[in-house]
């Protein structure tokens, strides 16, 4: 089965990029000199963010569908980062480094299954899940610290 792995779209981010950390403080964000590889996985490019890098700390809503499973936390996003330029059924190298917690989802936005997987594996729960014909669409968390990596939708 043929899926996609979507970033978040740097559009939403870059107008935070390069703002004073007053203005940041604002809206609830902080930026953070990066000073370990891994450790700030950024949601726009997909990628670790090198050491000396910014990033910005911020909550971000993930999942926006009016039900139960709505949902927000704390997501990394590296200053000046691209959207990432993912193929289809291409898993990115950070999320081969992680404990992965996939959920699945139906159109309404509630939670029909999960599972958890190691990195190297990921193509085997999303085929997985995505075989079930009520799942619209997945999302990637880190397991360890539950954050939100990205959307997967059906290719």
């Amino acid at each position: 089965m043929s899926f996609q792995i979507r970033s978040l779209d740097s559009g939403l981010f870059s107008h935070l990029f390069g703002k004073d950390p007053r203005v940041l403080a604002e809206y609830g964000i902080e930026r953070i000199a990066v000073d370990s590889k891994p450790g700030f996985p950024c949601r726009v490019s997909l990628r670790d963010a090198e050491i000396g890098d910014n990033v910005l700390l911020m909550n971000f809503e993930h999942q926006p569908a009016l039900s139960p499973y709505r949902s927000s936390h704390a997501i990394f996003v590296i200053e000046g980062a691209n959207s990432a330029n993912i193929g289809k059924n291409e898993v990115p190298e950070m999320l081969r480094t992680r404990l992965i917690s996939v959920r699945a989802f139906d159109p309404a936005g509630m939670m029909v299954d999960a599972d958890i997987v190691e990195g190297p594996h990921l193509e085997t729960i999303i085929n997985r899940l995505f075989s079930t014909e009520s799942v619209a669409y997945l999302h990637l968390h880190n397991a360890k610290r539950g954050c939100f990596i990205a959307r997967v939708e059906r290719a």
